[in-house]
């Protein structure tokens, strides 16, 4: 029995879930936005390197965002070799990979920056890809806190770059050691307890989002959030869980202090803690963790650099409470914050907040070479940055014209072809964007409807009369466009003959650069009255 052959079904076309495809303008507003980050760190002295997407997933190591599983937090494949490889999750770990590879040829300290995406096999939601682009800049080779320090100057220069005024966003400035000496202190200090530290560390960098109360549960058995799905937690003990909440009001006291001028004289290792109520107040809780102690000293240092280079407080701050979701922070950490309120998807007020931080690595180059290898860096999510950016009003807001439209009267006369190839080339050599219509030409009110939609300025018309004369129809679509509501009927239409003219062949380009140059004061005028 003959079955009847089943009709091939269509493919579905769908995106994958957490990943975008990007519009021409997003493309450009963060080509806009990237070369602006760029020049600060080309001021600064930083080069450009380029690592690949894919590492060997070992390469990426304990820092893996789930390392039971070399597929689960990353994207992962086996090679022809049996070996796994994974998609980079941070630009951090690829460059420290680069420069144990190249450690001989590379000159130290080395300061470079790059740009490229990251990838994360982590759920999607809200605002949460699982593919988004960071810009990155490192400083290897550089032990003293000095790097730090400037690290958080260039990235408020970099904010106020892109626009970003002062008091409309802050660098805030914490040392990992302050946290490191509590955990150590409630048993999670060694080696085999990595997981659970990242754990923990995940969970308290979600304090802002969170609260204390929901913090309290990540960091115990688990949390569900509102659609039902379960995070599960670090799985530490009720005093263990007392004895971080505990540090946290610690954090944030010291926070509050910071307003404060009032001299606190603690001799530690040597030095004096002095320049502010925060200092005191750090030093007091930590007095008695050396670990502690030389996170603080190592956070007034900070402070005296960016007091000196007049980055006070308004442009960058210490603050106890930052915390960085990365196990591989040895020391300083920073968070470039946002202070001004945009509104979500919920039609709620809330404040920006991160766009980007970075901080100390010391050990992450290390891995490699079986010797301190000094390291410190930041890095800007630049998705989240162009929002804030956009609602501000700062990027997208230089012109990009739409291009003239060379129309196609004859598409098989190659004579005709040729002669609009011509113009549309000269058009381009003069800077001017151009295309000639690729289309069906045969219906020619389909290509003036293709300039609409596409918002093209001027289109170029030329038939066989206009070609035997040497000369082209000039139609100002955007002139055209707003006396169309003006003339009532086709009749006043013909009559009137408004903005279309007939010109020189040799005459073409100086008549588009003309009409282009009224259409953009126009755009001018119309702008400034608004």
């Amino acid at each position: 029995m003959n079955e009847k052959q089943k009709k091939p079904q269509k493919l579905k076309a769908r995106l994958p879930r957490g990943f975008v495809d990007r519009s021409a303008a997003d493309i450009r507003a963060v080509n806009e936005m990237t070369a602006k980050i760029r020049e600060v760190y080309e001021h600064y002295g930083f080069d450009p390197v380029e690592t690949p997407l894919f590492e060997y997933t070992d390469a990426l190591g304990k820092f893996l965002p789930d390392s039971d599983r070399p597929n689960a937090g990353v994207f992962s494949l086996q090679d022809d070799d049996d070996q796994w490889m994974s998609l980079r999750y941070d630009l951090t770990a690829p460059l420290a990979r680069h420069v144990a590879e190249n450690f001989n040829e590379i000159q130290l300290p080395y300061r470079t920056y790059r740009a490229g995406y990251v990838f994360r096999n982590e759920k999607p939601g809200p605002g949460r890809f699982r593919q988004f682009m960071q810009f990155d800049a490192d400083t290897v080779g550089a032990p003293g806190v000095q790097a730090d320090a400037e690290m958080c100057m260039m990235m408020a220069d970099t904010l106020e770059a892109l626009g970003i005024k002062r008091g409309d966003y802050v660098i805030r400035v914490n040392n990992r050691k302050l946290l490191d000496g509590v955990l150590e202190a409630i048993g999670l200090g060694d080696e085999d307890k990595a997981g659970q530290r990242l754990n923990v560390l995940r969970a308290i960098d979600k304090l802002d989002k969170f609260g204390p109360e929901g913090v309290r549960l990540l960091l115990g058995e688990g949390r569900k959030d509102e659609s039902g799905d379960f995070t599960k937690g670090a799985g530490l003990t009720s005093q263990q869980i007392d004895r971080l909440l505990d540090f946290i009001n610690i954090l944030q006291t010291a926070e509050t202090a910071l307003g404060s001028q009032s001299l606190a004289q603690n001799p530690v290792a040597g030095a004096e803690i002095d320049g502010g109520a925060i200092f005191d107040t750090l030093y007091n809780n930590f007095k008695d963790s050396p670990k502690g102690i030389e996170g603080v000293l190592e956070l007034k240092q900070i402070w005296q650099l960016v007091e000196a280079a007049d980055y006070g407080p308004d442009r960058i701050k210490i603050d106890p409470s930052v915390v960085r979701g990365l196990e591989y922070y040895t020391g300083p950490v920073y968070e470039a914050e946002l202070l001004f309120d945009v509104t979500n998807e919920k039609g709620e007020k809330v404040v920006f907040g991160s766009v980007g931080g970075g901080g100390r690595y010391d050990g992450l180059v290390s891995r490699f070479m079986g010797q301190p290898v000094p390291a410190t860096g930041f890095s800007i999510g630049v998705s989240r940055l162009m929002t804030a950016l956009k609602n501000l009003g700062k990027l997208g807001q230089s012109e990009v014209i739409e291009p003239v439209l060379v129309t196609v009267m004859d598409g098989q006369d190659m004579d005709a072809l040729g002669r609009y190839q011509r113009m549309t080339q000269e058009l381009r050599a003069a800077g001017i964007r151009a295309e000639m219509f690729q289309g069906n030409w045969k219906k020619f009110g389909n290509q003036l409807k293709y300039a609409d939609r596409r918002g093209c300025p001027i289109a170029i018309i030329q038939g066989g009369d206009e070609r035997a004369q040497g000369v082209a129809q000039i139609k100002d679509l955007i002139e055209g466009k707003r006396l169309s509501g003006e003339i009532e009927d086709n009749a006043s239409w013909r009559e009137a003959r408004v903005a279309q003219e007939t010109v020189a062949e040799a005459d073409l380009v100086a008549k588009v650069r003309e009409i282009l140059a009224a259409q953009a004061e126009d755009r001018a005028r119309a702008g400034g009255n608004g």
